[in-house]
């Protein structure tokens, strides 16, 4: 049978999601828990690859297995085999065209940033930081631009392995929490169809150029237009990016939310 995974973690210690020689990754401490669960090698399918340092509070993953469990035990096996900032969070039996990523028809991420003239501490690898203040109203102009399907080759990183560089973003919300006199937490949500690689992360650094008066809203639409990462702003931090998850048709059931969705501010 075809058995899906909710998973969350905590990518500060690990080399991103995707299988390194080293061990270090996310894939890496789950297919090893799975396998030691099972007393059988597993390998596992996930909806979207994260970055070294990026969060995941619902990643999704599927693989194939003639292991007759209780699908309730497939949470609480798991886990007792990974590491404390990995948690298989549900687990359900999909039918066979179910496929993690080829059947997701949308992905969200958030990143979490920390406006404040000091840095984090408690919050350190959780949250994205700046010290210059950000301008809400350039930002929100700003990202009108990038909705819809256009070509992002501009935000794209020269490793990036996707067939195409068009995408179509749906939505890019910006929201800000007042913290102390000084400092307030900014949250920057996307959901598109796909995303390329380091997509998020150099738009986020356009938004930041931008927010900070460095640059006119309208200069993300010249970037967007250029179509060559050169005329973009540096990459932004992995720090305070989380993988919220793919979207799937209602009719495979899956749930859409974990209980870390409440913890993020």
């Amino acid at each position: 049978m075809r058995i899906a995974l909710g998973i969350s973690y905590g990518g500060s210690a690990y080399e991103g999601w995707q299988s390194q020689l080293s061990g270090n990754t996310v894939q890496d401490k789950l297919e090893l828990a799975l396998s030691k669960f099972s007393a059988q090698p597993v390998r596992v399918m996930c909806a979207g690859r994260t970055d070294a340092g990026v969060h995941a509070l619902l990643q999704v993953v599927h693989f194939d297995t003639l292991l007759q469990r209780d699908i309730r035990s497939w949470v609480r096996g798991v886990n007792a085999f990974l590491p404390s900032d990995i948690a298989v969070q549900w687990a359900r039996e999909v039918p066979d065209e179910f496929h993690s990523r080829g059947s997701a028809i949308a992905r969200r991420y958030a990143y979490v940033v920390l406006e404040s003239p000091v840095r984090p501490s408690v919050e350190a690898g959780r949250v994205g930081w700046v010290y210059r203040p950000l301008d809400s109203a350039a930002m929100q102009t700003a990202v009108t631009y990038l909705i819809g399907e256009h070509d992002f080759s501009s935000f794209r990183a020269a490793q990036c392995q996707a067939k195409t560089p068009v995408k179509t973003i749906s939505r890019i919300d910006i929201s800000r929490r007042t913290g102390s006199d000084s400092s307030c937490y900014w949250r920057f949500e996307f959901e598109a169809n796909a995303f390329l690689h380091h997509m998020i992360r150099n738009i986020m650094g356009c938004l930041v150029a931008i927010g900070q008066g460095k640059h006119a809203p309208e200069w993300l639409d010249q970037v967007l237009a250029a179509r060559s990462r050169d005329v973009a702003a540096p990459t932004f931090s992995p720090h305070g990016l989380y993988f919220l998850g793919p979207v799937y048709e209602d009719h495979f059931g899956l749930p859409a939310r974990t209980a870390a969705y409440d913890w993020l501010p």
